[in-house]
């Protein structure tokens, strides 16, 4: 996992999220604290960790500081799939699920970014872990794990709320294996506790749900795509791998008390999507990097259905033979499948580390605006959060004037800075001759109405008072440069410079 996430770890520059996060996290502590009381609070815990990180980072820290807490999270990740697979089972299922985790595409891609969801997948792997010995313990060892088990799924749940998902798993992986009323009440004290610390952040980020205005319902396509991400997005890797899956389902219930690895991690794989899911029917919440700690289940099922495969091979087979299947030789056939799995998807892997496969490439635009930029240039950004290209890469930008900047970022606490109104912008417009204009590429589209009068002034002055002299468009970004028309010397206008 770890030499999966490193590869092509500088593949360009951020994208607009991971920018959020690099801003951020290089503002003060209290600049933070500040911030997260009007925006992003479900991951200012997220944000103060990755302060920490980049301040100690050697020299200027870049998107290979920002993305290397990722990778190791993921490898981390893959460490817990695996103890859990051996814990549970057998080692070799351990080896297999922890080698499945590691190249499965959708691992790989968010191994990459520079935001939390690798940490929470980790944190929840962990809690999963650390649930299956608390509900094996008894007594004063039993009340401990419990503790444990509680503490790191809130501290989880504080990198992202949605973690919480997670006790619905756990709840019903103990109705499975029809756990005793003493483990009921240790789980139950400890998911109290989970919902009594996270309950600040419920309120404050429920205020900030406009965020999230963007997202719509999920529906059947959008189930299917979540299953075939979890099993390997190609034909070959999915069909195998769901095969396998469902044979590991073949003893999902075992004695009276007793965990089984199906037990754990069916509902793991299951229950959180499938509630934010249902949830967002109502009210759009569902993002698949949302639950994306709810993966670790499915290498899991498939480990264990292809042990499932040898187990009945072996009874099929001449003695001899099923010896042989029964053998280290197996193991290692194993992870000769995984590594064909692997090889079968390296294109998928290889191309999600090309730049600019990401939604947008703000270091791409940064580039651009530093080859055309001069000092004293006037700089306008439309909509305000196309500002985060400066905010992520200000030396493309050194020297320029961002017309309509009232408040910068850090100071204001906001994530963008606070703009000034209408008013004042068409009279810092008035007295220049040329503007350049970082946009949205949906700003260009015809009819486009922003809701803020200053977005609204901003397009008008420029559709009114300029004209189109240059333009570059880079993803889902525009650089373009607007002139003040001139009279020309026999009645008609020209562009100005």
């Amino acid at each position: 996992m770890l030499a999966v996430g490193l590869w092509g770890l500088h593949r360009g520059g951020m994208w607009r999220d991971e920018a959020v996060t690099y801003q951020v996290a290089r503002r003060t502590v209290p600049q933070i604290w500040r911030l997260l009381h009007g925006v992003d609070a479900v991951h200012g815990l997220y944000y103060l960790l990755m302060h920490v990180v980049l301040a100690v980072a050697p020299g200027r820290p870049g998107e290979v500081d920002l993305r290397l807490p990722s990778v190791c999270a993921a490898a981390v990740t893959a460490g817990l799939v695996a103890a859990l697979g051996i814990r549970l089972a057998r080692p070799r299922v351990g080896l297999w699920a922890g080698l499945m985790f590691a190249v499965t595409p959708l691992v790989g891609h968010y191994a990459q970014e520079g935001r939390s969801y690798a940490l929470v997948a980790a944190g929840a792997t962990g809690a999963t872990l650390l649930f299956v010995r608390a509900a094996d313990a008894e007594g004063t060892a039993g009340r401990r794990a419990w503790w444990w088990y509680g503490a790191v799924l809130a501290v989880t749940c504080w990198l992202h709320e949605f973690a919480v998902l997670l006790l619905l798993a756990h709840a019903a992986t103990l109705a499975l294996a029809r756990s005793s009323g003493r483990v009921w009440r240790g789980w139950g004290c400890a998911a109290g506790a989970v919902a009594l610390v996270l309950a600040p952040m419920a309120v404050v980020s429920h205020a900030q749900s406009a965020q999230l205005a963007w997202l719509w319902e999920p529906d059947l396509e959008t189930a299917q795509d979540l299953l075939r991400d979890y099993l390997g997005p190609s034909d070959g890797v999915y069909w195998v791998c769901l095969a396998l899956g469902l044979l590991g389902l073949t003893r999902l219930v075992g004695r009276r008390g007793e965990l089984t690895l199906a037990a754990v991690a069916l509902p793991l794989a299951v229950l959180p999507p499938v509630a934010l899911m249902l949830a967002s029917q109502f009210t759009p919440l569902y993002v698949d990097r949302y639950v994306l700690y709810a993966l670790a289940g499915a290498p899991l099922l498939v480990a264990l259905g292809a042990d499932r495969a040898a187990g009945l091979l072996g009874r099929l087979l001449p003695h001899g033979a099923a010896s042989a299947a029964r053998s280290p030789a197996l193991t290692v056939a194993g992870v000769l499948a995984v590594l064909l799995a692997f090889a079968h998807q390296v294109p998928l892997l290889r191309h999600d580390r090309v730049p600019g496969t990401r939604p947008d490439d703000l270091g791409a635009v940064a580039a651009a605006a530093a080859r055309v930029l001069r000092p004293g240039d006037p700089v306008l950004y439309l909509p305000s959060h196309a500002r985060g290209t400066e905010l992520a890469y200000p030396a493309a930008f050194q020297g320029t004037r961002d017309v309509a900047l009232a408040r910068a970022a850090a100071p204001s606490g906001t994530l963008y800075g606070g703009e000034v109104g209408a008013g004042t912008l068409r009279r810092r417009l008035a007295k220049a001759d040329e503007v350049w204009a970082v946009m949205e590429k949906y700003a260009l589209v015809s009819g486009y109405r922003p809701r803020l009068a200053t977005e609204r002034a901003k397009l008008a002055v420029l559709n009114q008072q300029f004209v189109l002299r240059e333009e570059m468009v880079i993803d889902r970004m525009a650089l373009r440069l607007y002139v003040r028309p001139i009279r020309g010397t026999e009645g008609g206008t020209q562009p100005g410079r």
